[in-house]
């Protein structure tokens, strides 16, 4: 079977399907497996596919967003573990910006007692907060119904009046080319803003987005360092850009 035909198969085989193993595809094709871990890789180049243990996923288009009831119970225990993580470098008397988002949300039970200051976003994370008893700010900006993120010029406008110490983004896409993006462009200047007013700023992010690209970018790799589960996939390229905590999970 020629190499254009294997190609086709996958693609094909990834539209009916998120994902697919690499034994379904040497089954099908009748190609060994070096031959299909090859063909995944060069389809992973060209930014059809992304590899992962044991098979191929299929890259999410650019503007996809799924709603915050979808993505809060999706990968929710390593999303909980990064969030451990990330909450565990806050120290008391820091200033914070947490970015509206599933993960990030999982931080706020994590936080610690002492003199804390929260700015953010997320109107999702307001109840947490008020119950853990941490003064915190709300951005002023537009209502997002699909993220219930506050986005737009408001947003942006109310960024600008604090300075953090550390602030702790979500993303949607994690490349070692494009950097951080999200798809909403309203959204991704949001989080640009507040890593530019940030001492230092760290992106959360669970296994799947390494690899994704989405429509709007907010940040070069070295502008955040990255929190997310132990990878294998193009590791040093990342490692190479940026500081990459990686999490047992």
């Amino acid at each position: 079977m020629l190499t254009e035909e294997r190609y086709s198969i996958i693609l094909d085989k990834l539209k009916s399907f998120e994902t697919v193993k690499i034994q379904e595809l040497i089954d099908i094709t009748g190609a060994s497996e070096s031959t299909i871990r090859r063909d995944l890789t060069e389809l992973e180049k060209k930014k059809f596919i992304k590899r992962i243990h044991g098979g191929a996923r299929r890259m999410e288009r650019k503007m996809d967003e799924p709603g915050m009831e979808e993505k809060s119970v999706k990968n929710l225990h390593q999303k909980q573990r990064i969030a451990q993580a990330a909450a565990a470098l806050v120290e008391e008397g820091d200033c914070i910006f947490i970015d509206a988002g599933s993960t990030t949300s999982h931080m706020i039970p994590y936080l610690p007692e002492g003199d804390i200051i929260v700015v953010t976003n997320g109107l999702m994370h307001i109840d947490a907060l008020m119950k853990k008893g941490i003064r915190t700010y709300l951005t002023g900006g537009a209502i997002k119904p699909k993220t219930n993120a506050l986005i737009g010029r408001g947003a942006i406008d109310s960024l600008n009046g604090y300075r953090f110490d550390k602030a702790f983004m979500g993303t949607n896409g994690v490349h070692y080319e494009s950097g951080y993006t999200t798809p909403d462009p309203e959204e991704a200047q949001v989080k640009a803003a507040a890593i530019s007013l940030s001492r230092e700023a760290f992106v959360l992010a669970d296994s799947e987005k390494i690899g994704e690209i989405a429509f709007a970018r907010f940040g070069e790799l070295n502008e955040a360092a990255l929190i997310t589960e132990t990878f294998e996939e193009n590791a040093a390229r990342y490692k190479n850009q940026t500081s990459v905590k990686e999490v047992e999970v």
